[in-house]
């Protein structure tokens, strides 16, 4: 699992994020005209963290966005925002920047292991290599109260935790329905690229040949997948792919299906296979850093560019599902229309992975306690060992009396 200090906090992570996008693709901070970022980490209840990114366009004021936020999906709504203002009457010819990032954190208790942290900056216009299918969006927005955030003493959230996976749940089936709705109006025709055997295997959800979905738990995202094909299931219930399914699951009442174990038991041993080729490779930045809330599914499509040959996905389509309680909700889809070569070479994912520093959970939590210790703090030094701290790293180095923040570049 992923996780800081009080040497890093949310304007840090943004700042990485975005500098290392601009130098890695070598970007002209002057050809970005939007700019927005998704986060639930606050740290000011007026300043936003796109205006703390200013800092890295120069003399280029002219960017317009601001900040978003729904618990995990407002990165998903700033794309939207980026892709709709490239497609808009405003659109001035340049780029657009999203950053989706959060410290996912928990008091102590079994919560705290799900907890994790991260940021992901993309590069959004015309003529790019990932192509967001146009018109393809399905959304489900409700009011709930299964995670929230109202104490701003704490980083912590109150959390249902049981009614918080039902909410996911229903809102994967609405947003998905919304989709497939709004695909069928299109009509379009074409397949997706998969083999997968024999057609009469084949189901509706193979026509994507990949899948992204936001991470609370991994063992989430795999009951999830599943629960498309249970989609297909009530669709077509008669397809010879469903042969083996018990014929009472067709007539279950909803509410019912939600948490029943045959359901689940039934299509996840249906789609164990298929799991492993099409969603396993987008959850292994998960898996490592665990839950990045706004960043976790925007890091699942990383992880899977970086997973996957790069040869194998040109022409492919990818499904994927972002959700944020509270509750905000969006199935999308995208089409690899180029090479992501340089993409998956920059983000170095396996080998970044692999040169993060191990310690024992007794770290974590002592982590943990100087977060509490300098939440809110003014008049502020961190107390964390910057030596750690990977070059290239915007880190903490002094909160002031009048709660402004400094930081460092760490060489």
């Amino acid at each position: 699992m992923s996780f800081c200090d009080d040497r890093e906090d949310i304007y840090s992570f943004a700042l990485t994020a975005t500098s290392k996008l601009l130098k890695n693709y070598n970007i002209d901070p002057n050809s970005i005209g939007y700019l927005e970022v998704g986060t639930e980490t606050l740290l000011d209840k007026s300043k936003s963290v796109k205006s703390v990114l200013m800092q890295l366009f120069g003399d280029n004021t002219n960017i317009e966005g601001v900040d978003t936020i729904n618990a995990c999906y407002g990165g998903t709504n700033a794309v939207f925002n980026a892709i709709n203002w490239v497609e808009s009457s405003a659109w001035d010819g340049r780029d657009a920047i999203v950053v989706a990032g959060d410290i996912a954190l928990y008091a102590k208790g079994n919560a705290r292991p799900t907890g994790g942290a991260g940021a992901v900056a993309l590069l959004i216009g015309p003529n790019a290599p990932i192509v967001a299918e146009p018109g393809l969006r399905g959304t489900y927005m409700q009011h709930a109260y299964d995670f929230y955030k109202p104490d701003l003493t704490s980083e912590y959230p109150y959390v249902d935790g049981h009614y918080s996976v039902n909410c996911y749940t229903k809102a994967l089936d609405a947003a998905y329905r919304a989709y497939c709705k709004r695909e069928a109006k299109q009509a379009t025709n074409g397949t997706n690229g998969a083999s997968n055997g024999d057609d009469s295997t084949k189901t509706s959800l193979d026509r994507f040949d990949y899948l992204a979905f936001h991470s609370p738990t991994c063992k989430l995202v795999q009951k999830s997948y599943a629960r498309l094909l249970y989609h297909d299931y009530l669709a077509n219930a008669d397809s010879p792919a469903f042969a083996e399914v018990a014929p009472e699951l067709r007539d279950m009442d909803y509410e019912k299906s939600l948490t029943d174990k045959v359901v689940e038991k039934t299509f996840m041993a249906l789609t164990k296979k298929r799991f492993q080729e099409r969603v396993n490779p987008s959850i292994q930045v998960a898996t490592n850093c665990g839950n990045m809330y706004c960043g976790s599914v925007w890091g699942g499509l990383a992880s899977l560019i970086s997973i996957v040959d790069n040869k194998a996905l040109e022409g492919k389509r990818i499904g994927l599902f972002s959700y944020g309680s509270g509750l905000a909700a969006s199935f999308l889809s995208f089409r690899i229309n180029g090479s992501v070569e340089k993409i998956s070479s920059v983000l170095s994912i396996p080998a970044r992975l692999e040169a993060r520093r191990g310690v024992p959970p007794e770290t974590y939590d002592e982590m943990c306690n100087l977060r509490k210790q300098a939440h809110l703090q003014k008049d502020y030094t961190p107390k964390g060992d910057a030596s750690t701290i990977a070059p290239g790293t915007y880190y903490l180095t002094k909160v002031d009396d009048m709660f402004k923040r400094e930081y460092a570049i760490k060489e």
